[in-house]
């Protein structure tokens, strides 16, 4: 009799996860009042400014602009402080493709340094060791929403003339030693993409503490044009960045969610490290004390498939996905996508050296071994966990008989 779902079995998961996005009354009353308004752009309508002025009070800044996207998000950044051709900035090894793409599309090199191998963050030291004179910003990524070590970041920063840019695409109302990501550096970036923990479909934001950097951004996200604009007067080189009063509708709404879920998913991730505790080859992301609230955008573990008799992780990621578990693998060092391998940017001007590369061990380790599941696999209840952790043992037992 087949046992196994992927093989003909019957799935181990029956009751499903809650569903994301959540929406409720809120969501469908703030969009309609956009509809009904007839102003569903940010400069004629209401709502994307106080979006703004709530969520840089959420985050714990002073500044806040709405844009498109995450990736817009980051390469507006760069922009602000001119970042380009010739110029270097330093990113972690293993993350999202955007931290890495958004720097090859301001022309500037990106400098991959490897990660702590337990957190899955930047390590300050290997930033600190990868400065050269071409070195104009760093990019922390807070992985899953656990906080870099940000005073440690920000100090070697400031020491050596470098813009400190947080991506916190993962890290809504998350915390590094009781203050909040974004708030640490010159910039904070956030994406609102479909399975981000804010979500308006695609968006995203930058926060900040000072108004120069805010106003320049301001400009240049509207295409170049200063505030009040009546004769289209472009004054910088600009893009077209700007959020529209439907996203910000759904974010207003989103937001009042935000610590109650990062609650309940820290809980629950808690928990599942217990029951993960007495399976061999499951190894779950690791988190530092300074993480006060570390919001789990995704349960991360590391897989060894030497527990599984040699089952590859993505032939164990379709069986983990065939019993009910919303898994998949880990992100891969940036270096190896085919266009980085290739030396092929688009017609940027980038010539990225693999020769030159620094040690990424901890990284290709990561990219090679992690499993990641939804973050919505953390809001349900505890039988949603034990299912979890049930699924990884049925496959296990299956495939070591």
């Amino acid at each position: 009799m087949k046992v196994l779902a992927r093989d003909g079995g019957t799935p181990l998961k029956q009751k499903p996860f809650p569903n994301w996005p959540i929406y409720d009354e809120r969501e469908i009353n703030l969009v309609t009042e956009v509809v009904k308004s007839q102003n569903w752009w940010r400069v004629t309508g209401s709502k994307v400014k106080e979006f703004e002025k709530r969520f840089a009070e959420f985050q714990g800044c002073s500044y806040c602009l709405g844009v498109t996207n995450g990736t817009s998000a980051i390469e507006l950044a760069l922009s602000v402080f001119g970042i380009g051709e010739g110029d270097e900035v330093i990113i972690p090894g293993m993350t999202f493709i955007s931290t890495g793409l958004a720097v090859t599309n301001c022309n500037a090199t990106p400098v991959l340094v490897d990660i702590d191998p337990d957190t899955l963050c930047m390590l300050p030291e290997k930033f600190e060791q990868a400065i050269t004179p071409r070195t104009k910003a760093v990019i922390p990524v807070h992985m899953a929403g656990h906080g870099c070590r940000m005073e440690e970041i920000c100090e070697i920063a400031k020491k050596n003339g470098i813009i400190v840019i947080e991506d916190a695409a993962h890290g809504h109302g998350g915390e590094w030693k009781n203050k909040r990501l974004g708030s640490f550096g010159d910039v904070g970036i956030f994406s609102f993409q479909n399975g981000k923990l804010m979500t308006c479909g695609e968006g995203g934001a930058m926060v900040t503490n000072n108004k120069d950097i805010y106003e320049k951004a301001y400009v240049i996200q509207d295409v170049g044009r200063p505030k009040n604009d009546l004769i289209y007067e472009h004054v910088i080189r600009g893009a077209n960045y700007r959020m529209n009063e439907f996203q910000a509708a759904l974010l207003l709404a989103q937001m009042e969610r935000v610590d109650e879920l990062n609650k309940l998913r820290d809980k629950h991730a808690t928990e599942l490290h217990k029951l993960f505790a007495d399976v061999k080859g499951i190894t779950p992301q690791g988190r530092e004390e300074g993480a006060t609230i570390f919001t789990h955008y995704m349960y991360m573990f590391y897989y060894d498939k030497s527990f599984f008799s040699g089952l590859p992780r993505e032939e164990f990621v379709e069986y983990l996905k065939a019993e009910g578990i919303p898994a998949c693998v880990c992100f891969p060092v940036l270096s190896d996508t085919k266009f980085f391998a290739e030396n092929d940017f688009n017609g940027r001007n980038v010539n990225y050296d693999k020769k030159k590369e620094h040690d990424l061990t901890n990284s290709k380790k990561a990219g090679e071994n992690i499993i990641w599941l939804h973050h919505r696999t953390l809001e349900g209840d505890e039988e949603d966990l034990r299912d979890i952790v049930g699924a990884v043992k049925k496959i296990q037992n299956e495939f070591n008989k």
